[in-house]
């Protein structure tokens, strides 16, 4: 599985890259911490909300620590999604530690 660390992706977003950033946590998890720019799809929510997701895109997966992105990576790849996929190591817990410590952690 592709990975991606917090410094990493707030580079590539500073350099301007087509990224599409999914958040597969809950919807009250989101509405307490989120990347801005990042679109909410629970994780229970994924499969039915596929048209959602542009494969022509790289698409970062993340959620609270990269467990349950993880999950939801593994089984996008086994139903056979063709686009770029990778995980936020750590999650949005990483990301307010190493990008943004205003985004508060739970």
């Amino acid at each position: 599985m592709n990975e991606i660390t917090a410094t990493e992706l707030k580079a590539r977003m500073d350099a301007g890259e087509d990224i599409q950033l999914i958040d597969v946590r809950q919807p009250n998890e989101h509405s307490f911490a989120n990347i801005e720019g990042s679109t909410l799809i629970p994780m229970n929510e994924v499969f039915a909300r596929l048209n959602e997701i542009d494969p022509s895109r790289d698409t970062i997966v993340f959620c609270k620590s990269g467990v349950r992105s993880a999950h939801v990576i593994q089984a996008l790849e086994r139903s056979g999604f063709e686009g770029s996929l990778a995980n936020l190591v750590g999650g949005i817990t990483a990301w307010s530690h190493e990008v943004d410590p205003s985004i508060p952690t739970y």
